[in-house]
């Protein structure tokens, strides 16, 4: 049986300040298999982006392990983990992030280049994505001439570009209208269901929760079964 892509095993995770240690992740556990998407739903504080950090190598636990397609991470080097990042994690914000100075086009095919992809074949991954996420025609626009949702959309398939094997969103459509977050998340869960990836998608919309595979929440550092 293969490996999940990913699972997260007693993962604690503290901060330090002038005032001593906070605990925000108390041995938390969480296993993602091929084609699952989760939401992760809890109130503001309580750990979700530090999870998602941890379960995307951006950050280390101080306890626990993050396995990624059966490999524990921290075990692995630096190079290494940016390896990962790049070639089997996209990530999903709540604000787009995308490189103002370059077009749509450019901000897709960018991180394919990073991981050695040829220009060609680039271009015609990001010209197909934006046609999936409804873009056609907006190729050579830059961020600034783009509508927030058309934003998000360049986003997503940015996330998307290296055809990754796990997803993390962080509040994907928080911050568009009823209308476009509902348009803009349906295209995002048609795709990740249709290739099959992984995805942990922390939201506070309890109707985009309900049209995932599952909900978990945190409850005192700890993953649980939302209900």
């Amino acid at each position: 049986m293969s490996e999940p892509p990913l699972r997260l095993a007693a993962v604690e995770r503290r901060y330090r300040s002038g005032a001593g240690e906070l605990p925000v992740l108390r041995g938390a556990d969480l296993t993602l298999e091929q084609g699952e998407i989760v939401a992760l739903v809890a109130p503001s504080g309580t750990g979700k982006s530090t999870l998602l950090h941890l379960a995307g190598l951006l950050e280390k636990p101080d306890g626990g392990e993050v396995f990624i397609e059966g490999r524990a991470a921290g075990t692995l080097s630096d190079d290494a983990r940016t390896a990962i990042r790049r070639d089997t994690i996209g990530f999903v914000y709540q604000f787009h992030h995308l490189l103002p100075e370059f077009t749509a086009e450019e901000n897709i095919v960018l991180p394919q280049l990073a991981a050695g992809v040829g220009r060609r074949a680039a271009r015609e991954r990001a010209r197909s994505l934006l046609a999936l996420f409804g873009l056609s025609g907006r190729e050579s626009h830059p961020p600034g001439k783009l509508s927030g949702g058309e934003q998000q959309r360049v986003a997503i398939a940015r996330a998307l570009a290296n055809r990754p094997r796990i997803l993390l969103a962080d509040e994907p459509t928080g911050n568009l209208d009823v209308g476009t977050s509902d348009r803009v998340f349906h295209e995002l869960l048609e795709h990740v269901r249709g290739e099959g990836v992984a995805a942990l998608v922390a939201t506070h919309n309890p109707e985009l929760a309900r049209r995932m595979d599952r909900i978990v929440t945190l409850a005192e550092g700890r993953i649980a079964a939302a209900g």
